[in-house]
């Protein structure tokens, strides 16, 4: 052999050991394995009201669906009028947005199907699939009396650029994103955070008093780690408005585990100190300005500043090296995303009812995913700049990931049983653990800096 060839063949050889890889396929022994040894503290961090399309919408990165990279995605102004005209999507949107799309269960019918009363059996049976073509129009119907609709078409089809988003933007170039990830609900927050955490919102889908009141009985993820003695805190900003989300079930109060709930300061001293529990959970401030969750009409430069400041704190802390952060967002808070929501499982019998703006009820069945919201694995046994595009099933079927897949994920982690038919079915990412550790993860992430 020439020496030259032989020289090429050896540094292809150093290069390709160089390349951190993944042990094996979703759901399988080696990579359950793999997850146990690398990982042994999760931080879940889960912001507000954001699509893909709309947070990461300028995000350059190959593979990633969005406006810039597959667009523009446009809305009709009337959905059963053409004629009136269309808005696309456009790069730069605002810091701040006043007029808060629509998130309810109807909202986001109305958002994907046209219709605040969409045929239940024509979905489950597939003859009836989202167009995702009413956003404009449902935003227009909400606010048309205050402002113009170019204005409001704005507001839910603009984009941020990679420049408007620096963390994320850094994040998304040196981490894993994924390219098809629903909310578990197509609802509003608090039903999400308690799919997030239990896997169903055990039949509500609206914001209504249950939460507050502590009166949901499923098994959460706190439940389970307390009852085969793994270690969970749930930090909140104690400027309110979400959560704190170990506090909606009411095994944390009749258990005496409120005091397992913590305000979010006491996280960067137990980061700093190489303290933090198991499993971390931190709940954002909402929902007005001065709030950092991103849900209008809190800054996203604010929402910035908080990722920023929970990224340093883990990676300037003793247990960086063994520690996978989640950063998600609870559902799409009516802003586009041109990606249908799939069908997925029900979790549990239950059902919700709600009176629509048209007069007439809809019952939400649980039985599909809610639209697209940006989701990351933050970590140095995670891959640099991947994204992730649809998991699999533990049967091998392809499947987008949702809330359930991180409860799906942790079952693998921390040896626990599915808690319903839609965790079971979910996609798990434990295959994303690389066998061996990154050493060029960023130190700082960019300073966020207010715009329009």
């Amino acid at each position: 052999m020439h020496p030259s060839a032989l020289l090429g063949l050896l540094a292809f050889a150093a290069a390709t050991e160089a390349i951190p890889t993944r042990p094996s396929q979703a759901h399988s022994a080696s990579a359950i394995e793999n997850l146990r040894a690398k990982v042994k503290n999760v931080v879940v961090l889960v912001m507000e009201n954001r699509s893909v399309d709309n947070l990461l919408g300028g995000q350059t990165i190959p593979g990633l669906e969005n406006p810039i990279n597959n667009g523009p995605f446009c809305n009709p102004y009337n959905v059963t009028n053409p004629a009136e005209g269309t808005v696309c999507s456009a790069a730069t949107d605002f810091d701040s947005i006043t007029d808060d799309p629509d998130h309810a269960v109807y909202g986001n019918n109305f958002e994907f199907y046209g219709s605040f009363t969409p045929d239940n059996a024509r979905i489950a049976g597939g003859q009836l699939t989202p167009t995702q073509q009413g956003f404009v129009q449902e935003q227009i119907r909400l606010y048309g009396a205050d402002a113009n609709r170019t204005e409001l078409s704005t507001q839910v089809m603009n984009y941020y650029t990679e420049q408007q988003v620096p963390v994320l933007t850094t994040l998304v170039q040196n981490f894993v994103v994924f390219n098809h990830w629903h909310s578990d609900i197509p609802g509003p927050t608090d039903p999400n955070r308690a799919a997030l955490a239990s896997g169903t919102s055990y039949g509500h889908g609206s914001n209504d008093e249950a939460f507050s009141e502590h009166a949901f009985p499923q098994r959460s993820i706190f439940q389970q780690l307390t009852e085969t003695n793994h270690s969970w805190i749930n930090y909140y900003a104690t400027a309110g408005g979400t959560g704190p989300d170990a506090e909606f079930f009411d095994w944390t109060y009749t258990s005496n585990h409120t005091d397992l709930v913590r305000p979010l300061e006491h996280f960067y001293t137990a980061a700093a100190a190489g303290h933090l529990s198991e499993f971390t959970y931190i709940n954002p401030s909402c929902c007005g300005v001065g709030t950092n969750s991103m849900h209008p009409s809190g800054r996203i430069s604010d929402g910035e500043k908080l990722i920023k400041s929970v990224y340093e704190a883990l990676r300037a802390g003793p247990q960086w090296g063994e520690t996978l952060f989640i950063l998600s967002f609870d559902e799409t808070g009516g802003f586009h995303d041109h990606v249908p929501p799939p069908l997925a499982p029900k979790p549990d019998p239950l059902s919700y009812t709600a009176t629509t703006p048209s007069g007439a009820n809809y019952t939400l069945e649980f039985n599909r995913l809610g639209g697209r919201i940006p989701t990351l694995l933050i970590s140095p046994w995670v891959g640099q700049g991947v994204v992730e595009q649809k998991g699999t099933t533990a049967q091998g079927q392809p499947a987008s990931y949702s809330a359930s897949s991180i409860l799906r994920t942790l079952g693998y982690l921390w040896d626990f049983a599915p808690f319903n038919p839609r965790v079971e079915a979910a996609p798990s990412f434990e295959h994303l653990i690389q066998s061996s550790a990154r050493n060029n993860t960023p130190a700082k992430l960019p300073p966020p800096v207010a715009f329009r």
